[in-house]
């Protein structure tokens, strides 16, 4: 999937919390002008959820006016995905999940080792 621009991160915060709700632009720029009191044009927006729909973030109903739109993954598929990709890049796999596991709480630590131990 790759990465998000700030603007894009705003977009899809609002449909990832629209819980696979479809929603227009003109819902989207109500909740950013309401809740982060952003001021964006109508076709900035469609802009954005554009280049999301080209990037495959986005699916679009365009059989009625306005277009809806909604997010094709949820947020946690998204962060799991930027997580395998930060992972795949490392040069050393193992040196960089040690820095991540030395990292995380122990509330983390403790779910991650009922994950793995499930999956073996």
């Amino acid at each position: 999937m790759g990465s998000l621009g700030e603007l894009e991160r705003a977009v899809m915060d609002v449909l990832w919390d629209a819980d696979a709700v479809a929603l227009t632009a003109y819902d989207v720029q109500e909740h950013l002008e309401r809740v982060q009191a952003r001021q964006l044009a109508a076709t900035t927006l469609l802009t954005v959820l554009s280049r999301l729909e080209k990037k495959g973030f986005v699916s679009s109903d365009r059989s009625a006016r306005p277009h809806r739109y909604q997010a094709t993954a949820s947020r946690v598929d998204h962060v799991a995905e930027l997580m395998h990709e930060v992972l795949g890049d490392a040069g050393d796999r193992s040196a960089v999940l040690a820095r991540f596991v030395g990292g995380v709480s122990a509330e983390d630590a403790e779910v991650l080792r009922r994950l793995l131990a499930g999956a073996v």
